[in-house]
């Protein structure tokens, strides 16, 4: 197989110089890289900092929401633009979708791209990540009768469906992986290249970058170019790392990305986006409903029909929001609060933290489980408990090869103490169980 390297692009010219610049300006102030993460460490424990941001969110007060997967809930200033954008779209109707949408299209695109890194024409809207991923799989075109797809038992359940119906249309084999439990960050990268190796007629690899199920963050640009060098197309989920931690097209190293920007980056419910690099566009196929003159454009590669137009307008609000809470301050305030409650809970016998300790394997979202308590039934038991026991709403997931577990996932708005009060009822809830 043809296996085309991602080129030098004005990204990574960008990144380069601006990367030299940082490094030069930190040299100047005596300034290093430990200082900076020590200072977003600093900050990750600064409940009064956090106080004053969890004001920007209107959150339900009668419970602890720790089931901040789904989708993130939007800022109030945010929120407050995507009102005045939808009150636009509902006042001006279809002149504005006619004669001044494209126009706002056109420069949310550019911060789009700006934002994730990418090259102009590489990134097309979506309605969410599994949007983008199902447009992903479904048009991609380099399979032959006799290969096969690998995909894991953490991948997100819509895209190990596509993967399956994929392989059928191709009449290609299907290699479904259960990742090991416990793992670690090398211990996954000899588990995939051994994979690989014990399976050469793969062609097409399904990567989550950091798991719905249990919080595991992949280290997917490593895993990605083992892939690369043994001919292997690599499909990445991220629809939980981007703005969950910080991370880019280059971060990521995969030549097709499906993304989120309702969930960590907090724009409004409805927007995602499809990423396809440059010199790959081939080797995804046309969307059924694509018109001629999108054939040659990522544009082509989905159709979504009409968008949520005051959806779209508010991405670069959200951006903007993002930014002002600081991407490394975010990323490291999220996994100082799974610390929280999993560092308390070490002592409680028979319960499993799904999540190493290593920074590079989680972000926030971390899963736990109890020992002998792996039916769905079981875990769902425990959510109900949490929830009208203590007010604590979490949520189970099941698909995990060891079994079903419950999804712990805070947020920005959330305190250390509501992480606390989690530890505190799991340690009287482990004695009844």
């Amino acid at each position: 197989m043809n296996q085309q390297t991602p080129q030098f692009s004005r990204r990574t010219a960008l990144k380069t110089v601006a990367a030299a610049g940082i490094a030069g300006l930190s040299a100047s102030k005596g300034r290093t890289m430990e200082a900076d993460n020590k200072t977003a460490m600093t900050l990750a424990a600064d409940e009064n900092h956090w106080a004053s941001i969890a004001k920007d969110f209107d959150v339900n007060p009668d419970i602890i929401n720790l089931e901040n997967g789904y989708w993130g809930i939007m800022s109030r200033p945010v929120l407050a633009k995507y009102l005045d954008y939808v009150q636009r779209v509902n006042r001006d109707s279809s002149y504005y979708a006619r004669r001044e949408y494209g126009k706002d299209l056109a420069t949310v695109m550019r911060r789009v791209e700006h934002e994730l890194g990418a090259n102009k024409g590489e990134v097309v809207l979506t309605r969410n990540a599994t949007e983008a991923l199902q447009g992903l799989i479904g048009g991609y075109n380099r399979l032959q009768a006799g290969d096969a797809v690998m995909f894991a038992d953490l991948d997100y359940y819509s895209m190990i469906s596509a993967m399956k119906t994929l392989a059928a249309r191709e009449q290609c084999k299907v290699v479904n992986l259960a990742i090991p439990e416990p793992t670690s960050h090398d211990g996954l990268l000899e588990f995939y290249s051994d994979a690989l190796k014990n399976n050469p007629n793969v062609r097409l690899l399904l990567l989550t970058h950091i798991g719905h199920r249990t919080g595991l963050m992949m280290p997917v640009k490593a895993i990605t170019a083992i892939a690369r060098k043994m001919g292997v197309d690599v499909i990445v989920d991220a629809a939980h790392s981007f703005g969950q931690v910080d991370v880019d097209v280059d971060d990521i190293g995969a030549d097709f990305i499906g993304f989120n920007l309702h969930k960590w980056i907090g724009a409004p419910l409805g927007v995602g986006a499809m990423y396809i690099r440059q010199n790959r566009l081939e080797t995804i196929a046309p969307n059924l409903s694509a018109e001629e003159d999108e054939k040659d454009s990522i544009q082509g590669r989905v159709h979504t029909g009409t968008m949520n137009f005051a959806a779209v307008m508010a991405i670069p609000d959200a951006f903007d929001y993002h930014l002002k809470i600081g991407k490394q301050n975010k990323e490291t305030r999220l996994r100082y609060l799974r610390d929280q409650w999993v560092n308390k809970v070490r002592d409680i016998k028979g319960l499993e933290i799904l999540t190493p300790d290593d920074a590079r394997l989680h972000a926030g979202i971390t899963s736990f489980r109890f020992a002998g308590k792996t039916s769905v039934a079981d875990n769902k038991a425990i959510v109900e408990q949490l929830l009208h026991t203590n007010n604590i709403f979490t949520t189970h997931r099941d698909g995990v090869a060891k079994g079903a577990c419950v999804r712990v996932t805070p947020s920005i708005y959330n305190s250390a103490q509501d992480c606390q009060k989690l530890a505190n009822a799991l340690h009287r809830m482990h004695t009844t169980l």
